[in-house]
This record gives structure tokens, C-alpha cells and sequence, in this order.
């Protein structure tokens, strides 16, 4: 009976996740007014918004896809990508479940459906190869993509993100049990999403960091019905084994803060399970978002990477 429902209830809670979203877009979406240029292109996984440089500088230069880590949003970036699009193609968009990407019925975070969202991003914007740099959870998404079509993937930037085995033990220290009880979770972190989401850069960023303008745009986007599935891609990862990432061969680059206080106890060098020969570097005043809170360095490390691996 327990094999029967468990299955049944991921379900239910990835169906809780689309209507919540929904209602929450179809109630506010008329009032959205976006600071970037976005536009919302079709996957196999379900429409997601993003910004494409290409646009406006020709699809020739090479390709960096960025995603935001929730409740972060593509506005978020507004001081990385100038650093970068003048070198390489920008793609920053937003997972399904997060800023304003809605999570479709059947969508739940599993790894395979968040590499099927990358290489449709891909695949839609004709993208023949690309840089991931990803953080976080989406890190993961970035490892699965990178394992099931390598030749997609030029390299993996990854911030913030540990092993499967060290985000379970984070989990178990940060995230209250309900959040990973399917649809009570999604019915909880969506009522509490203002405040998950105040709270959570009170603890990810450095104790002297001013964090109005990560709350106010996330809070922002949050008003004008985007999303913060916490609950359901915190399940999605749960589901997976912790070893299933292993094997990584391509170039890896792990960039992290050091004061990100939510990761106090995570061992960054725990990524190697999954991608040994990566390199590692620290951001030592950085917290959670090393990318946004030092763009110029940040921007730096990348570029040079960009570079050494065409």
C-alpha cells in the first residue's frame, strides 16, 4: 500500500504546485512589468521565461545559460549580465517553479526533468553548445544535463552546490519536516512564501550584507505572481539516490561563499563525489549568491573560463 500511495501523493503534490502557481499568476500577471527584456519560450518540460543577449548581438559569440536560485529572479542579474554579454551569449532563465516559469502538472523536479528543461532551452534557441553556470539545487539540474548529453555542455560553473548526500544532511538541519510532505508542503510554503523568502536571505547572505534589494525584487516578483516552489523541488531531490550524479567528466568549476550561513556545516569539496577533477574556488566574504553579490569578480572567473575552454 505504501509503494502505491507514495507515488500518488508526488503526484498530488505536483499537481497542488500548478494550480497554486496559476492562481497566483492569473490574479496578478496583469500588473507584471519586467525591468530586463524577457519572453517565455515552450520546453518539453512547459514554458519558462528568460532574457536572451542573442537577441540583440547575433547568436555567434560563445553561450553561457544562467539560472536564478530561488526566490531570486531573473531581475536579480541586472548587474552581471552588462559584465558578460559584451564576451559571450547570455541566457539566464527560470526554472519551472520559480520566478515566473509555472510549474506544469506533472513537473516534479526530478533530475532528468530539469536536464530536459536545459536542453530545451537549448534545443528552442538553437544553441548548439553551452556553459551551465548554475548554483544551488539547479546545480544538480546542470550534472544530470551534463551526464545524459555531454555534448551539449561546454563546461559546469557551479556555486553553492554540494553533493546529493550533502544537501540531504543540509536539508535535514534547515528545512522544517512539513515542507517535505507532499501537497501539505506545497500548500504551507506557498501560504508562507513572502516570509520563506525574507527569511531565507537573512540567513544565506554575509551578517554585513544589505539585503533589501534581494528581498524587495524577489518579494516584488512574488507580488506580481511568480513562484517559489520550495516545497516541491525539495521533495523532487529527496526521490533521487545520492549517488546517481557520479561520473562527471567534463570540466567543473565550484565557486564558493564562504559566509553563506545556511551552509555552515556543508563540506564544499563534497561536489567531488560527483565531478573529481573539479576545481574549487572560495569566495571567503561571500554568502549564498557569489555570483550576484561580487558580479565583477564573479564575472571575471567566468569570462576566463569561457575562454580557456574554447
Amino acid at each position: 500500500m505504501r509503494r502505491t500511495l507514495n507515488p500518488l501523493l508526488n503526484r498530488l503534490g505536483s499537481l497542488t504546485d500548478a494550480l497554486l502557481t496559476c492562481y497566483s499568476a492569473n490574479r496578478c500577471r496583469s500588473s507584471t512589468n519586467f525591468v530586463l527584456s524577457t519572453r517565455f519560450v515552450n520546453t518539453p518540460m512547459g514554458p519558462v521565461r528568460l532574457y536572451d543577449s542573442g537577441v540583440n548581438l547575433g547568436t555567434k559569440l560563445p553561450c553561457v545559460l544562467i539560472t536564478p536560485d530561488g526566490p531570486n529572479v531573473i531581475e536579480h542579474y541586472v548587474d552581471l549580465i552588462p559584465l558578460l554579454f559584451p564576451h559571450v551569449r547570455v541566457v539566464c532563465f527560470e526554472m519551472p517553479g520559480f520566478g515566473y516559469s509555472l510549474p506544469q502538472k506533472a513537473y516534479a523536479h526530478s533530475l532528468n526533468q530539469g536536464a530536459g528543461v536545459i536542453v530545451g532551452v537549448l534545443d528552442v534557441l538553437e544553441i548548439r553548445k553551452a556553459t551551465l553556470a548554475f548554483s544551488c539545487v539547479n546545480g544538480y539540474f546542470a550534472l544530470r544535463a551534463a551526464q545524459i548529453t555531454p555534448e551539449r555542455i561546454s563546461q559546469l560553473v557551479l556555486s553553492q552546490t554540494s553533493s546529493l548526500r550533502a544537501i540531504r544532511a543540509w536539508a535535514r538541519r534547515a528545512v522544517p519536516w512539513p515542507v517535505l510532505v507532499p501537497v501539505a508542503g506545497q500548500i504551507g510554503t506557498w501560504i508562507f512564501r513572502r516570509k520563506l523568502a525574507r527569511d531565507w536571505y537573512h540567513v544565506a547572505l554575509p551578517r554585513n550584507t544589505d539585503g533589501s534589494f534581494y528581498e524587495k525584487t524577489a518579494l516584488g516578483a512574488l507580488d506580481q505572481g511568480g513562484c517559489f516552489c520550495l516545497a516541491g523541488v525539495a521533495q523532487g531531490l529527496a526521490r533521487e539516490p545520492v549517488d546517481t550524479l557520479k561520473g562527471i567528466t567534463l570540466a567543473c568549476t565550484i565557486i564558493w561563499g564562504t559566509k553563506d550561513h545556511s551552509h555552515k556545516y556543508t563540506d564544499p569539496t563534497s561536489l567531488l563525489e560527483f565531478a573529481p577533477n573539479a576545481e574549487l574556488i572560495r569566495f571567503e566574504d561571500g554568502g549564498h549568491f557569489p555570483d550576484l553579490e561580487q558580479p565583477q569578480r564573479y564575472a571575471e572567473i567566468l569570462l576566463g573560463k569561457v575562454t580557456d575552454g574554447d
